[in-house]
């Protein structure tokens, strides 16, 4: 009897121990920005290549100023829209965009770029506009306007209004953002969003992109400093939608006492049980 007792016992006692180890191990999926050291130099692509442009069907606030508001008048829309200047950054809801507000009477100067990628400018007529940066558009209509001599000294300001990204899954604040930066990766993104809860894979974050009337699904791997930062998903475009997956526990969570069968307490019971019942029989 206790020749076959005690080997049963002693391999009961290492899978516990085996099962205790294995809990205990940290997770090598939850640090962010692995791989790197002090003073480590990361080769990534220049944000000026990266900044957000101009899209068919966005809409932009153009507006000209001049020495002599008569004539820079010719340049403006006079016409109020539901849009106006944004007046201050995103609440962090998530659950729409930013607010816009009309103030002070003032016109806005809206413009939706058709899907040929162009505006119907005042005086200056079809302007195809489309891979613009904001930067870009504002020097290209003050040159446009320099250069048919209507004014000397224009001040152009271009802002986006209804530019914005998504975010989905394991994520503190799920929603849609405005993007007010010329230059958005995906790191501020998922700040914006509150960050990944504990269950929200890192390995394994989905970026959705339409591009070129097709959508383009990149793999963003945010433990891995290296690979991020060179991934063509790091900078963000208006549109993107990004989804973080839940692990597997959370997605246990789904399923009635699905959790209990990798719980460790689970299983020293199953084997505290099973060794009682083969001491008892033998």
């Amino acid at each position: 009897m206790k020749m076959n007792k005690i080997p049963f016992q002693k391999i009961f006692w290492m899978v516990a121990a085996a099962f205790i180890v294995s809990s205990c191990t940290t997770p090598k999926n939850i640090t962010y920005f692995q791989g790197v050291e002090n003073n480590d130099v990361i080769e990534y692509s220049l944000p000026s290549d990266n900044q957000i442009k101009v899209e068919p069907f966005d809409k932009l606030y153009i507006s000209v100023d001049s020495k002599d508001p008569a004539l820079a008048q010719l340049f403006n829309l006079d016409v109020v829209s539901n849009y106006a200047m944004p007046s201050g950054s995103h609440s962090g809801t998530g659950s729409s965009f930013r607010d816009y507000t009309i103030g002070r009477n003032e016109g806005m100067n809206a413009y939706t770029v058709s899907a040929q990628g162009t505006i119907d400018f005042p005086v200056l007529g079809v302007l195809k506009v489309e891979g613009m940066t904001r930067n870009e558009l504002a020097a290209f209509i003050k040159g446009e306007i320099i250069g048919r001599g209507q004014l000397k000294d224009p001040v152009v300001t271009v802002e986006f209004l209804n530019t914005g990204f998504s975010v989905l899954g394991d994520v503190g604040r799920p929603g849609r953002y405005d993007i007010n930066t010329d230059v958005l990766t995906i790191i501020d993104a998922i700040s914006l969003a509150g960050d990944l809860s504990i269950n929200g894979q890192r390995e394994n974050i989905k970026v959705l992109r339409k591009e070129k009337g097709k959508t383009t699904v990149y793999t963003v791997d945010i433990t891995d400093s290296k690979k991020l930062m060179q991934s063509p998903a790091y900078y963000l475009k208006q549109g993107d939608v990004i989804y973080v997956e839940p692990n597997n526990i959370k997605k246990r969570t789904t399923i009635a006492n699905a959790n209990n069968l990798m719980n460790v307490s689970f299983w020293i019971s199953v084997a505290s049980l099973l060794t009682t019942a083969a001491v008892l029989l033998k």
